[in-house]
């Protein structure tokens, strides 16, 4: 049995870790992207078009403007206000009597910081169309008809890059990696995370179940703290002997994490299962990728790591623990 020194020393340093995260990442330790901007155009069958632009609150820089053609004339002034914190438009175009199809939409000023817009347009014949804006591709014509190959290409680089660029979620899956050095059972560890969150997503996003986002982040980043404590913990628990089983009861937590990104964007009517397939393809497409450039790094430091002090081998697990904590105070002190 350890010491009752050895057994205080984790969390002392987890919560030294977590404190100074908070002093001075209060910016860059953001557990999520920032969610992307949404333009709804929709058509009325006199030509009319009700825009209706949200955006999320910006760091710095001005604020993006999307813009269309010439032939869409504003005849209803923007009106502006504020909602849970993201700048709300709501106009109305003309766009004559060729209507929505056919107009260029353009969103100048993206960037790598400024993430992308999802464009969506409903059409008065029935159609609809979507798109994703990003710095690289900044304009889209609306077409009269879309087909399911280009939503099926646009969920999935979406999924990809919510769980590239959710921090939280990839330490979670790091701490996985680290916690079952094993190939097989990791295999089958990362198998259960997957059908986990893959059965919350699917539920959720389909309003099948509802539940406040806020205490799911907060008992997201709880999870990670948990696996952070077991990886300075012997090998005689549950987490150790069945870490499937574990990594499957918290991958149902983290699917209500996803539907939650999945939520700010929407779903496309009469897309809703391709839209949902290729969001949850694009997850686990970006979390093999992870678990690949982990596996590779760990390799290449296979001959190093025994020579490496005990206090370095297990920074990973302190650093783990520091930001989840951080996380829990931070999305706690949301509440109130």
């Amino acid at each position: 049995m350890r010491s009752l020194h050895a057994c205080r020393a984790p969390f002392l340093v987890t919560l030294i870790v977590a404190l100074t995260l908070g002093l001075f990442l209060p910016v860059t330790a953001g557990a999520h992207p920032v969610a992307p901007a949404l333009l709804k155009l929709t058509e009325s069958a006199d030509g009319r078009v009700a825009v209706d632009w949200k955006q999320p609150p910006r760091r710095g820089g001005r604020l993006l403007q999307p813009q269309l053609s010439d032939r869409c004339v504003v005849v209803q002034e923007p009106e502006k206000r504020r909602l849970d914190g993201e700048l709300v438009e709501s106009w109305t175009l003309d766009c004559g009597a060729e209507g929505l199809a056919g107009a260029e939409v353009t969103v100048d000023g993206l960037d790598i910081r400024r993430g992308e817009v999802m464009v969506f347009a409903t059409l008065a014949a029935g159609g609809a169309a979507r798109a994703i804006l990003r710095a690289d591709q900044p304009s889209w014509t609306v077409p009269r008809e879309q087909g399911p190959l280009a939503v099926f290409g646009d969920y999935l680089v979406l999924g990809v890059e919510h769980i590239l660029l959710g921090l939280d979620h990839l330490l979670f899956v790091l701490a996985l990696v680290l916690l079952v050095p094993q190939l097989r059972r990791l295999v089958w560890t990362v198998t259960g995370f997957t059908a986990g969150h893959s059965v919350t997503l699917a539920l959720a996003a389909l309003g099948l179940v509802h539940v406040p986002s806020a205490p799911v982040e907060i008992l997201i980043a709880a999870s990670i703290l948990l696996l952070a404590v077991e990886l300075t913990r012997d090998e005689n628990d549950l987490v150790h002997r069945r870490p499937w089983l574990v990594a499957g009861g918290f991958g149902l937590l983290h699917g209500l994490g996803f539907a939650g990104a999945l939520a700010e964007v929407g779903l496309p009517e009469g897309e809703i299962p391709l839209a949902l397939l290729a969001f949850n393809l694009g997850i686990e497409a970006g979390q093999l990728l992870f678990v690949a450039a982990v596996l590779a790094i760990g390799w290449a430091l296979r001959p190093w790591i025994p020579r490496m002090p005990r206090w370095l081998r297990w920074s990973p697990a302190y650093a783990i623990g520091g930001l989840s904590v951080f996380w829990i105070l931070e999305r706690s002190a949301g509440l109130f």
